[in-house]
């Protein structure tokens, strides 16, 4: 996959933009295309990070499956034609005067704001953990500098304990998480080590995914492997020492010790910046409050908000963004028209592994399940597993990130 030739130079900080987006991420860059390609004519995005990932391809570079290098971008070369990027960081939002002010001292007005700079980890929730990531025993392909370390941490694996931990909402695409899980045992079921092994899944719900139809294909690829599940449960502490970890479930602490890998995501929550901002909507991970039909802020009619910042009563994915951007974009023209704005009806795609060369493509809005019109539409398939892992990306490259959505 050929990086892009055109790069995009960061911008001297512009006094105003009639839409600013803050983040560079799946959302933001795909809204930001979407916008310039429908007539926009002043679009800005603010975004620290010279570096842009495809997030979903993490999952298989832990599984030894992708090349670190094809999940990264120069964030200049997805930077959409037209649009002014601004490389620095928000602090706050002033929404009573529509304007940001950044990390570097800049203060930039807006007529609309949107919000998607994505979530950040909350090491602070899970003491330990970080320390445990140091020290080389526990990583995950949710952590950038984590993915390209756990494939040869799980594939040196041969017994001992090993433990997968599924985040809890707030999470990017959290049912993802169980992807290393299951392709990890089916590498080890092939190498005839399982048997020496005690896999444990740590699930923050009763049920994998909570779709009916689809669950019943994770609970028999988990059995088939003899995996251990703790339901409702999430990780509590580690010990980076000792190689330990405390596991909260419905019946009370669970430890387990002498580890021989942690597959342990972090749990994660909003900037601080938009509680401190009043954008908020008073949970603890300080999601953006939006009303999850329009998208459009309960408190501020002219701030936005799509992606996994964004209290949208639904599972984050990328499959839910690129419904999201579409319906937000629609939304920025009726309401500069006056219009009816149309509704987002938390569509979302949630693709999980059950092995290494299997996958489901699980869809579903806040309805319920909208299976594919296939038999057994929820069964793993070869296909579906090249398809996420090989045709999406260069979808995402080619036309997602470039406003065809």
């Amino acid at each position: 996959m050929p990086t892009p030739t055109r790069t995009a130079q960061p911008s001297t900080s512009p006094a105003h933009a009639e839409v600013l987006v803050v983040g560079a991420g799946n959302a933001g860059i795909s809204l930001a295309a979407k916008l310039l390609r429908d007539g926009a004519r002043d679009v800005a995005i603010v975004e620290p990070s010279p570096v842009h990932r495809y997030r979903p391809l993490l999952n298989y570079v832990g599984a030894g499956q992708a090349r670190p290098a094809a999940v990264e971008r120069p964030t200049g070369s997805v930077i959409p034609d037209g649009c002014r990027w601004v490389q620095d960081a928000v602090e706050v939002v002033d929404a009573g005067r529509h304007a940001v002010r950044t990390r570097l001292g800049r203060t930039i007005g807006y007529g609309t704001l949107v919000v998607c700079p994505g979530l950040r980890e909350d090491w602070d929730a899970t003491p330990g953990l970080q320390d445990a990531y140091t020290a080389g025993w526990a990583g995950s392909t949710y952590v950038p500098s984590s993915a390209p370390l756990v494939w040869p941490a799980l594939r040196g694996v041969r017994e001992g304990a090993v433990v997968f931990t599924v985040p809890p909402e707030p999470a990017p695409c959290a049912p993802t998480a169980l992807k290393p899980a299951l392709m990890a045992c089916d590498h080890w079921r092939r190498t005839g080590v399982l048997a020496d092994l005690d896999v444990t899944v740590v699930l923050p719900q009763e049920r994998p995914l909570g779709v009916d139809g689809a669950d019943e294909h994770l609970e028999a690829a988990l059995r088939s492997y003899g995996v251990r599940v703790l339901r409702r449960a999430r990780l509590t502490g580690v010990d980076p020492v000792l190689r330990s970890v405390e596991i909260a479930t419905p019946d009370g602490p669970w430890r387990v010790d002498h580890l021989a890998y942690a597959h342990a995501v972090p749990h994660y929550r909003a900037p601080e910046w938009i509680t401190r901002s009043g954008l908020g909507d008073g949970s603890p991970a300080g999601l953006v409050d939006i009303d999850p039909g329009t998208l459009r802020s309960r408190h501020h009619p002219d701030v936005w908000a799509i992606g996994d910042v964004a209290a949208l009563q639904t599972r984050s994915s990328g499959g839910a963004l690129r419904k999201q951007v579409k319906v937000l974009a629609r939304n920025l023209s009726a309401a500069a028209k006056g219009r009816r704005l149309r509704s987002y009806d938390g569509y979302t795609v949630m693709p999980v592994t059950t092995s290494r060369h299997e996958l489901m493509l699980v869809q579903a809005d806040r309805r319920g399940p909208r299976p594919l019109p296939l038999p057994a539409p929820f069964a793993p398939r070869r296909s579906a597993w090249a398809f996420d892992r090989y045709v999406l990306p260069q979808v995402y490259f080619r036309r997602l990130l470039r406003g065809k959505v």
